[in-house]
């Protein structure tokens, strides 16, 4: 658990500043034209900011708008203005942006002015209890610097703020306005504008990211993407400690299969691939595009991650293997959805079955129709143009 000591700086230094954005805020006039991005804190180039970036900047309607990108490292995008995130600058162009396009939870001394408006696209349809629908379990959340009521609290700091939230379905709607504690009429019901990519991918530009990334051309690619678990973390962040066994999938499933490997954005550790299985395991970045690695692959496979939801769209098999079942949902963090009724799949609790399964390649297409008619109905390729058309011509 975090010092006592330490936890007393990190709130001197969130109200230092929290002045000092508010001092900010009065001086800098906030210019129209301009909108600042940035994916789950400053990790990475993705996700709804990222689609929604690229179709303002390429449908020739906003030329003369300035586009601003947050990060935590150096990074060059086309088209647009890079700032570190946290920096000066970053605070600076803060205050003065009209638009602020963010995915994750912010900071709670953030100030925003009345003229300026902030887009909230959250990043996933919710399977697993979040915000005022967790429980109460006593520990503390984020890396053990929050407490239970501390992290309800650092959810309604930043929903307060929000004048849109986008949602990908009427299931999400009704789990935001609970989870969030936000109005129903600051909800989007639209769609993700990253699910457009996926809607309205070609061939070509699935063989371009394979060799980008590195993968065989003639094999059947699985995409295992796990999440995190709440109980598991270090001074870094998560952790994730890897229950399969890669040596045995490679002996089970053949020289025609190769996995490729996506750890969730928050875990910290990495997972270092042996030599023996250089050939099988292919390992994507944590902070990559993971829009990417759905398109490489053939067959999903997860376990209590939201990357089922889009992935859907693609009508490939997705396997859940979910070998902590009952501890995630009973002691962890519990389910919004009747798991696995609700599921394109069911659950699966021991390895070697989950190997049978995609051996056998026994998946119900059937099923997973019913589940895009309910979860992906929005999802129809042009969600980029109606979050265009709603906030930034009303705008």
């Amino acid at each position: 658990m975090i010092s006592l000591v330490v936890k007393i700086r990190l709130i001197v230094l969130g109200k230092t500043l929290s002045l000092f954005l508010l001092i900010l805020g009065k001086v800098v006039k906030v210019d129209d034209k301009l909108m600042i991005f940035a994916s789950f804190n400053g990790k990475a180039y993705s996700d709804n900011p990222r689609y929604l970036f690229e179709y303002l900047r390429d449908s020739g309607s906003f030329t003369d708008y300035q586009f601003v990108w947050a990060f935590n490292r150096k990074q060059t995008i086309g088209g647009a203005k890079v700032v570190k995130f946290n920096s000066l600058s970053y605070y600076y162009l803060l205050s003065k942006a009209k638009y602020w396009i963010f995915n994750a939870k912010m900071a709670p001394y953030y100030h925003k002015k009345s003229q300026q408006i902030y887009l909230q696209t959250w990043h996933g349809t919710p399977l697993k209890r979040l915000g005022h629908d967790l429980f109460d379990h006593g520990m503390t959340y984020y890396r053990s610097r929050l407490s239970y009521k501390e992290m309800l609290k650092s959810y309604d700091d930043d929903s307060r703020r929000w004048d849109y939230l986008i949602s990908p379905n009427s299931f999400s709607s009704r789990v935001f306005v609970s989870a969030f504690d936000v109005k129903e009429d600051k909800i989007l019901e639209v769609g993700y504008p990253r699910v457009d990519c996926l809607v309205n991918v070609e061939s070509d530009k699935i063989l371009e990211l394979k060799k980008f990334y590195g993968l065989p051309m003639d094999k059947k690619v699985i995409l295992y993407a796990p999440t995190w678990r709440d109980d598991t973390f270090g001074i870094n962040g998560y952790r994730f400690d890897l229950a399969v066994n890669f040596s045995k999938w490679k002996e089970e499933l053949g020289e025609d299969t190769v996995v490729l490997f996506k750890p969730h954005y928050l875990i910290s550790n990495v997972y270092q691939v042996p030599e023996d299985l250089s050939d099988f395991v292919y390992l994507m970045a944590a902070s990559a595009d993971i829009n990417d690695a759905y398109l490489m692959s053939d067959i999903l496979i997860t376990d209590y991650s939201s990357v089922f939801f889009d992935y859907a769209v693609l009508n490939r098999p997705i396997y859940f293997y979910m070998y902590d079942f009952e501890y995630y949902e009973q002691e962890l963090r519990g389910f919004y959805l009747n798991v696995p009724d609700d599921l394109p799949n069911d659950v699966i609790k021991i390895e070697e079955e989950l190997v049978k399964r995609i051996k056998e390649n026994s998946f119900d297409y059937e099923r997973l129709k019913v589940f895009n008619q309910k979860f992906n109905l929005w999802n129809d390729g042009k969600v980029s143009y109606k979050v265009v058309e709603r906030i930034f011509n009303e705008n």
